[in-house]
């Protein structure tokens, strides 16, 4: 594992020949503190662990170093990274049209593709379309956004008030629950019915499919 590391200069800490000052304040690999030792000494220990000296605080005086396995450390990092980018939660806009006049069915249907966007964590645009003289009535428009706004207030505020753009009339509503949670909370349902699916092998493959379909992020 000794080995001398050259290249050009990056972000990465200086490690083992490349740290060049008289003493360093040594770490041991398990974090005990072992005090300001000459480099030389400190390059002899990390020889003897058949470890790395990396230098961990280049502007500390003296600087402090570690002893590691880097190559272990770095793949760990990359590790960390690579799991924070595929937890990490993109804020996403949804879009639902509605008429001023939309019949009841029509609103339920409507409602209910605006309650599952809510619950996923992502923010809906409320989209009222006016035609004809139905433009010389907003305030269809602004009753029928009021009406969802208070349908789905347990999920979701108002973010944006509604207002008039041309012919439509938009409005934009903003989840209580971050993205980050209906993930976890999508995750946690599909173990659910996995561990539920195990219990129960008697229970029918379409349902248990037309549930996860129903619950699962779009």
């Amino acid at each position: 594992m000794w080995c001398y590391r050259g290249g050009s200069i990056s972000a990465e800490p200086r490690i083992n020949d490349r740290i060049r000052v008289p003493e360093v304040r040594l770490v041991g690999p398990s974090g005990e503190q072992v005090g300001i030792v000459p480099l030389a000494k400190a390059l002899e220990l990390a020889q003897e662990y058949d470890l790395d000296l990396v230098e961990v605080a280049a502007n500390a005086r003296p600087p402090v170093c570690k002893l590691m396995d880097y190559g272990k450390f770095k793949y760990e990092s990359a590790m960390k990274a690579r799991e924070a980018r595929k937890n990490q939660a993109h804020t996403v806009i949804k879009e639902m049209k509605l008429r001023p006049k939309i019949d009841p069915h029509d609103y339920d249907t409507k409602k209910g593709h605006v309650v599952r966007f809510l619950k996923q964590g992502d923010k809906v645009k409320i989209t009222i379309m006016f035609r004809g003289r139905e433009q010389s009535r907003p305030e269809l428009g602004y009753r029928l956004l009021q009406r969802l706004a208070e349908d789905v207030q347990d999920l979701g505020f108002i973010e944006s008030n509604p207002k008039q753009d041309g012919r439509n009339m938009i409005m934009v509503l903003g989840p209580h629950k971050k993205k980050t949670e209906a993930m976890a909370e999508a995750r946690e349902a599909q173990a659910a019915r996995k561990a539920d699916a195990k219990a129960n092998p008697g229970k029918s493959q379409n349902a248990a499919e037309a549930e996860a379909e129903a619950e699962a992020p779009a």
